[in-house]
């Protein structure tokens, strides 16, 4: 029967050999991938405050004026 052996330079541990065998080309690429993602969804957020700050503040009276004036018999 084959018995699991426990000795120091035969045992290693699942995570030790993940560790061991992780490919650093992939790991460079996905740090730029995650980060270019970070920078995109950034600069998402940034573009909708700015856009926000643009806005005129008086937009719904604009909108209800103009329903208004549509609709002048009612």
């Amino acid at each position: 029967m084959n018995a699991i052996s426990t000795e120091p330079e035969v045992f290693e541990s699942t995570y030790a050999l993940i560790i061991r065998s992780e490919e650093k080309q992939r790991g460079r690429l996905e740090t730029l991938v995650y980060t270019l993602l970070i920078i995109s969804g950034l600069f998402a957020l940034s573009q909708f405050g700015r856009e926000a700050m643009t806005m005129p503040a008086n937009i719904m009276r604009i909108s209800t004026t103009a329903t208004a004036v549509a609709r002048p018999g009612a």
